[in-house]
């Protein structure tokens, strides 16, 4: 009988002796293809391969947050499994906690939001407690769960319980500044915590060094570049919006930080590649789904959602001239028909209250539609988002829609689409294809917190048909992409065919 004797490097690593074929077994089980491989260019250029490989053949090194899978591994083949120390870092290793004191201690925090005193949801109050008993994990918890909040209650937790310092890490600089008022928002009433003087923001021009605040809140891209020394002073980090983590950036956060024994991530969406899921569990821990958006819209806790996919239909000698397209090609034309432009303009001025119209393309498509809208409905308070809008025009941007109820925001999905918490949009307007899972869960997630109206949130999913006899152009295959998410999370979709 093969045997595998485990035992821990570091709180990121597993050291996994082995024999070289069960080795070898290793490195072809815990292999896999990213997603589009084909297309990237060092795969084409045969520099690599096209796969990431979870362990590391030479070093042995494997990643704790994997452990269970390791296990199954191992058990699957009947091999046997020494487990050298019963320390942390091997994730079968539970803390021993309890609800009830962790209960009382959120009770005592004095939890307020705008004002008003609040108490920490049953699935939030699970989610604290599984993170706190496996110390390593991967929250999935979707837009509107109150995400912010189970990452304030186990700050607040682990500030009483750990000497070293804490990190979060966030995507954009406005999530930064959103995480702290958040914070502060919450400890409004709690005389024992000051924001100001606990936590420290950290993002272009800000101290890194020096700072005598425990809980550093910063970008990712603020901080991946320094050295590992620096992030030896953290006992816990989180990773806010962690589908991003895959990056080997952002990676190496984590793994520079191997005396956090906390590792918490949160998001709202995981994509479905195996390498994605399997990698930020590598970094974090296993997952576990806190609540579904289908449950928050039953419990009332956010807006219903009706989907309308409208299908727009070209006439036949257009469609025939797409049959050797590229995917590019295609595109272009798509955003610069002039026709369908009219028809997104006109749709975005005819619906009532607050509208969100994300489009991917800044010059050739989002600056066209903002002018076209501008000109078209001088009734409407017009918008426009794009990364090329300052931090702080953004912010503002958002204040102003909340109050508002009839205005139209045209935004870049990039900047509009994650992370951005905009409450009272009633509609939302997906003007370019898309399959990405994460962006179109987390732009549908931009819409779903519930509205002054109290009325379903409506969105319109523009879909160009250009297919000709049993070829389908790739708008239309990625529109069956985005059909098949909206039916595995439940929403009420319907489809309506537009002649253009």
């Amino acid at each position: 009988m093969d045997k595998l004797t485990i035992k821990r490097v570091d709180y990121t690593n597993l050291l996994v002796d082995c024999s070289p074929s069960v080795a070898a077994e290793l490195n072809d089980v815990f292999s896999f293809y990213v997603p589009n491989y084909k297309w990237i260019p060092s795969v084409r250029n045969k520099v690599w391969d096209g796969k990431i490989r979870i362990f590391n053949y030479k070093t042995h090194h494997f990643p704790a947050g994997l452990f269970d899978h390791l296990q199954d591994f191992c058990d699957k083949r009947d091999y046997q499994v020494d487990l050298i120390d019963s320390q942390y870092g091997l994730p079968n290793v539970k803390s021993e906690i309890d609800p009830k004191e962790i209960m009382n201690f959120i009770e005592g925090l004095n939890l307020h939001s705008k004002g008003n005193k609040i108490a920490i949801r049953d699935y939030q109050f699970n989610g604290v407690c599984k993170a706190l008993e496996s110390r390593r994990q991967l929250l999935l918890s979707p837009t509107g769960s109150g995400k912010s909040l189970i990452i304030y209650t186990l700050m607040r937790y682990l500030l009483t319980h750990l000497e070293d310092k804490i990190l979060i890490v966030v995507p954009t600089t406005s999530l930064v500044e959103q995480m702290y008022s958040d914070f502060a928002d919450y400890s409004e009433f709690d005389d024992s915590f000051n924001v100001q003087h606990v936590c420290h923001k950290i993002y272009s021009g800000k101290e890194k060094t020096n700072v005598h605040e425990r809980v550093f809140i910063s970008t990712w891209q603020s901080i991946f570049r320094l050295g590992p020394k620096w992030f030896q002073q953290f006992g816990a980090v989180f990773g806010d919006e962690a589908h991003g983590f895959q990056a080997k950036s952002m990676s190496s956060i984590m793994n520079k930080s191997k005396n956090a024994e906390y590792r918490i991530g949160t998001t709202g969406t995981l994509n479905d590649a195996k390498t994605h899921e399997l990698v930020l569990q590598g970094l974090f821990g296993p997952i576990h789904r806190v609540t579904t958006t289908k449950k928050l819209q039953d419990d009332d806790t956010l807006a219903q959602l009706k989907i309308n996919m409208i299908e727009l239909t070209y006439p036949d000698q257009i469609r025939k001239t797409f049959g050797k397209q590229t995917y590019q090609s295609e595109i272009d034309w798509i955003v610069h028909n002039q026709k369908r432009n009219e028809f997104i303009t006109k749709l975005a001025c005819s619906l009532d209250g607050n509208t969100l119209l994300l489009f991917q393309f800044v010059d050739k498509h989002g600056k066209v539609l903002h002018q076209m809208i501008k000109d078209t409905s001088p009734d409407f308070k017009v918008f426009y988002v794009s990364g090329e809008t300052d931090k702080s025009d953004r912010e503002a941007i958002r204040s102003i829609v909340e109050q508002q109820h009839k205005s139209i925001t045209v935004a870049s999905s990039g900047t509009f689409s994650t992370g951005i918490n905009i409450k009272n949009i009633h509609n939302i307007i997906f003007a370019s294809p898309s399959k990405s899972q994460i962006r179109v869960l987390q732009s549908i997630g931009r819409g779903l917190r519930k509205s002054d109206n109290g009325k379903p949130t409506k969105l319109y999913d523009i879909v160009d048909n250009l297919c000709y006899g049993r070829r389908k152009n790739y708008a239309v295959r990625h529109a069956e992409e985005r059909h098949n998410i909206y039916n595995k999370e439940q929403f009420d979709v319907k489809i309506h065919k537009v002649q253009l």
